[in-house]
């Protein structure tokens, strides 16, 4: 089985509406591995890997968000799988 490891940088109303508490209960769920964090620039970076099916998962959780984010787009950037144990909230 591949896995997979992106680096998604998504961007919106995403800051202040539980975006993070969202894509940490998302990612978690579907068994990815990696982290969310806010950036200062107000948008939402996620790294994560699993199969091509989670990661699908994943992305399609990223375009929905909680119900008071509003997302505008979502980068996708291949990156090099790392040795993340589980997902977790950073920042």
């Amino acid at each position: 089985m591949k896995v997979l490891a992106r680096r998604y940088l998504v961007s919106g109303v995403v800051q202040g509406v539980g975006f993070r508490w969202f894509v940490e209960r998302e990612a978690q769920g579907l068994g990815v591995a990696g982290f969310v964090r806010n950036l200062d620039d107000g948008r939402v970076e996620v790294q994560a890997q699993g199969t091509q099916a989670q990661m699908g998962d994943l992305e399609g959780a990223l375009w929905k968000g909680p119900r008071m984010a509003e997302v505008r787009s979502v980068e996708v950037e291949e990156i090099s799988p790392h040795a993340w144990v589980g997902f977790r909230m950073r920042g």
